[in-house]
């Protein structure tokens, strides 16, 4: 693998709910920030990455664990939906060399890591790769989180991967800097913004050490279990952080009156 490429930050995005970006006719502009916010990525980079490494918060295994499909099928993992929804497509190319490549990374390291040629693109993929990438032209590899959700596991997951920013791969982590289904709305606008106000202190304002601590405690933040009451939304954050850890962040998306009067973010590493 070439490592003359310029070395990549690492994102952390709220990807959104369902298939967003195919109901625009049903939810006006709902998703317009969210979605400029995404589309600017490429310009942020600068450059075209080799391939995507995608780590949703809609995909957990006993282990760390690798999509290696070459042409990953879709998988329609939401309900309650348009009937329209469950027949889109976002056909970008698998990269099995890449899995192999991570899979090979992950036990070097120690942590033990299997590889699934026939899992397919879930929406914590698809949705926001629909805004980043439009076209579908490059190619992308999921990786799972690992069941339990330690944030220290997933931390030190990203360390691992950090070799990959220099050799043309963006890491990304997607899930939701706020998700607590049963209390969205008016409800929901004190708490996720407590806990957004600790998200922006913890990874944009603290020193690289000082936040690794912080979000391996992040159950101590202000509000933390009603904006996560399971965190599998929240770990993705820790991989990009683990990839990018001496960097600072910076906050590339932020609105506070989402869906109602939630505070949401997306973050960039790096």
């Amino acid at each position: 693998m070439s490592t003359t490429t310029p070395r990549l930050p690492t994102y952390f995005i709220s990807h959104g709910g369902g298939p967003w970006p195919w109901m625009k006719d049903e939810m006006g502009d709902t998703y317009a920030k969210l979605e400029a916010a995404l589309a600017d990525m490429p310009r942020q980079i600068g450059v075209r990455p080799r391939a995507i490494l995608m780590v949703s918060a809609h995909w957990e295994r006993m282990n760390f664990t690798v999509q290696a499909h070459p042409q990953p099928p879709m998988v329609y993992d939401y309900g309650g939906f348009p009937p329209h929804t469950y027949s889109v497509r976002y056909d970008a190319p698998g990269d099995p060399a890449l899995a192999a490549r991570v899979q090979g990374l992950l036990e070097a390291a120690g942590l033990p890591a299997g590889l699934d040629a026939e899992r397919g693109f879930d929406h914590g993929m698809f949705s926001p790769m629909k805004a980043i990438y439009p076209e579908a032209d490059v190619p992308v590899v999921q990786l799972s989180l690992k069941k339990g959700l330690d944030p220290a596991e997933h931390l030190a997951l990203g360390r691992v991967l950090a070799p990959l920013r220099g050799e043309g791969v963006l890491i990304i982590g997607s899930g939701l800097s706020y998700h607590n289904l049963r209390a969205f709305g008016p409800v929901a606008a004190a708490p996720s913004r407590a806990f957004d106000d600790w998200l922006q202190q913890a990874v944009v304002n603290s020193e690289p050490a000082v936040r690794t601590q912080q979000l391996i405690a992040w159950e101590q933040a202000p509000a933390a279990r009603i904006a996560h009451p399971r965190e599998e939304h929240l770990l993705p954050l820790m991989v990009a952080v683990g990839a990018a850890e001496a960097e600072p962040g910076q906050c590339v998306y932020h609105e506070n009156a989402f869906m109602g009067g939630l505070t949401v973010s997306s973050f960039r590493i790096g």
